[in-house]
């Protein structure tokens, strides 16, 4: 583990950037930045777009390490190189800002109100690589969508499990139990599942560190306890489909949360925008959000 890197993500200002749309996701996060679906014919080169958008991004001089603190990644991003660098190397040596990685393998169906994880069978080689990548730490998805105790415990204990494994390896694991901000018992949802992080939490080793990304929740303060937890480094929130505005206002609600947010941050961008316009719009959405988590 990176101590600097470490210490960076415990107590500095910012935010972390949100970088890690895949496999399903990709085509509709082209859509939004300006690239049809008949742009493209092969996957490769649907990747390659999605590198060149990504790489444009952090390569702007509106995303510095003043205002965001992390990136997260996709596995195809941390494999591919910006100038020379593989990406997770650019962003710390040239930028100042830690890289972390995306290892999910995306929502199994729904049932009994919750989306636990895919199994993920070739995490330890995955782990491995974003070693000798240099990256810091990951983050995992699961959600929730119905107040249903039972199957909260389910999917914190796949977090906790799959996150001691991670720690394990040396790096820091970013669970992200997603409570569904259409959930019609959301608020519900989100004190079983303060609970029952407190209650796994406790179960841990002394040793493991490990960061949480939640959606907003309704009632505003509601995981500043949960921040003094010894095992905490830091719990961000995810902006979960509302608008950066929505998001933001909501935000600064909440003391020492801060965002992870991906469309909300990204949302302006376009391929067919100028550097200058780009650049412009990139450093509206960085400030404004910046300006919520702090």
């Amino acid at each position: 583990m990176n101590n600097k890197q470490l210490e960076r993500m415990r107590t500095a200002k910012g935010f972390i950037a949100a970088l890690d749309q895949s496999g399903g996701s990709t085509p509709k996060a082209l859509q939004g930045y300006g690239i049809e679906e008949n742009e493209y014919h092969s996957e490769e080169e649907m990747y390659d777009l999605v590198q060149a958008m990504r790489s444009r991004i952090i390569q702007s001089q509106s995303f510095t390490s003043e205002h965001i603190l992390a990136a997260i990644l996709f596995e195809k991003t941390m494999d591919r190189k910006i100038e020379g660098l593989y990406t997770g190397d650019y962003l710390w040596d040239k930028k100042g800002i830690v890289p972390i990685l995306k290892v999910d393998k995306g929502l199994a169906e729904l049932k009994d109100g919750v989306q636990l994880m895919k199994p993920m069978p070739d995490l330890d080689r995955l782990l491995e690589r974003a070693k000798e990548r240099n990256i810091f730490g990951t983050k995992m998805r699961s959600v929730i969508h119905e107040a249903n105790a039972a199957s909260i415990k389910k999917i914190v204990e796949q977090q906790i499990e799959v996150g001691k494994k991670i720690a394990a390896a040396g790096l820091v694991p970013i669970l992200e139990p997603e409570v569904d901000i259409h959930s019609s018992s959301k608020k519900e949802a989100e004190q079983m599942l303060i609970a029952e992080i407190e209650k796994q939490l406790s179960q841990l080793d002394k040793s493991v560190k490990i960061m949480l990304k939640v959606s907003i929740p309704t009632v505003s303060g509601a995981y500043s306890a949960l921040m003094n937890e010894t095992h905490i480094v830091r719990i961000v929130a995810l902006s979960g489909g509302y608008s950066r505005q929505e998001a933001n206002t909501l935000l600064a609600k909440n003391p020492n949360l801060i965002a992870s947010f991906s469309r909300a941050l990204l949302a302006d961008l376009s391929a067919k925008q100028t550097p200058a316009e780009f650049d412009q719009l990139l450093a509206t959405a960085i400030n404004e959000i910046y300006k919520a988590s702090v």
